[in-house]
């Protein structure tokens, strides 16, 4: 028998299906973010950067470089908690480098919120290095549907805190000090990406990268552009690896896995701490591969590849191959 369209007739089998009611599909479970522990966090972290900071405040104040009297840069840390006073001096440091980097979180947030993608608040990790702290983190708790909404999730971040970080840097450099020879004792010397040297060369032309004494706001500032370097390389799950994957995902692996290699190669040539970033980094992009995207076949728009390169360009400008110098 045929239906009369060219297709026979469907089989009772067929026919006798009953399809579930569109309630009893399981509905993808929201959480509700907590924001008590992200106020705990940030209250350490606010401490823990006082503390540096107030490090950075005394060196500047006495015309010398952080940790030039100290060749133990964490035990800096204890002298503020023993003498509370000496955390207002920390201020101008910690509230700079909380700001960058909770513009860097917002703009992941504020992106997330706007396609409707489940997201924790952004927590802040207290920690006794040069700084204070590892930074700052979200979480996304639900899957990422198409390429646009990955690529602006990723980018997002970084250009909110880069904005922030660039006049911070430029007023840094404007109002700090040049200290000929202030370099010279100093236990930790810290590199120049290439957006300081170029307002080095706008607000002190003439004056040499190692003369310059940056004050406290642009240690801050330093710590914000570091960051956004590190969370645009083009690896795993970091903000560059997602706008790598939502440009060309077949090859996301292999141009991790070839840019992580990159960081060991410049880490036996440069600065050692590359070697540890390059193979934690090789680990986690062949243990924990880029999770897929519900929506593979939507391409890109030309608007937001031409963004991608405005990415590239902001990492350039923010990544040093020379981070940290011990002498």
């Amino acid at each position: 028998m045929s239906t009369g369209n060219g297709h026979n007739r469907l089989g009772p089998e067929v026919l006798d299906i009953r399809f579930k009611p569109l309630g009893e599909f399981p509905v993808p479970r929201r959480y509700r973010p907590l924001l008590w522990p992200a106020i705990v966090l940030f209250i350490l972290t606010v401490v823990t950067t006082l503390a540096v900071g107030s490090e950075f405040a005394l060196s500047y104040a006495h015309n010398q470089e952080p940790f030039s009297d100290n060749q133990s840069p964490f035990a800096v840390m204890l002298n503020p908690l023993q003498h509370p006073r000496l955390l207002l001096a920390g201020f101008p440091f910690s509230f700079t480098l909380l700001a960058i980097l909770l513009a860097h979180e917002l703009g992941h947030f504020f992106a997330c919120k706007f396609y409707g993608i489940d997201v924790s608040y952004p927590y802040f990790l207290p920690a006794p290095t040069l700084f204070g702290t590892f930074g700052a983190f979200l979480r996304i708790r639900a899957p990422i549907t198409t390429r646009r909404a990955l690529f602006d999730i990723g980018i997002a971040g970084p250009v909110a805190g880069f904005v922030l970080a660039v006049p911070t840097m430029a007023y840094a450099i404007a109002t700090s000090k040049i200290v000929p020879g202030v370099q010279e004792n100093a236990a930790l010397l810290f590199g120049n990406p290439p957006l300081m040297r170029l307002f080095l060369t706008i607000f002190h032309p003439g004056a040499s990268a190692t003369s310059l004494l940056l004050s406290p706001v642009g240690r801050a500032a330093w710590v914000g552009l570091f960051a956004t370097a590190l969370n645009l390389l083009p690896i795993w799950q970091l903000d560059g690896g997602h706008i790598v994957y939502s440009l060309v995902s077949k090859g996301h692996q292999r141009i991790s896995l070839g840019v992580a290699l990159g960081l060991v190669a410049l880490g036996m040539t440069c600065w050692q701490g590359w070697i540890l970033w390059g193979v934690l980094l090789i680990v986690l992009s062949l243990r924990f591969r880029h999770p897929p995207l519900i929506d593979q076949w939507e391409p890109l728009d030309m608007h937001r590849r031409i963004w991608s390169l405005g990415a590239l360009l902001i990492f350039v400008l923010c990544f040093t191959p020379w981070p940290a110098i011990t002498s």
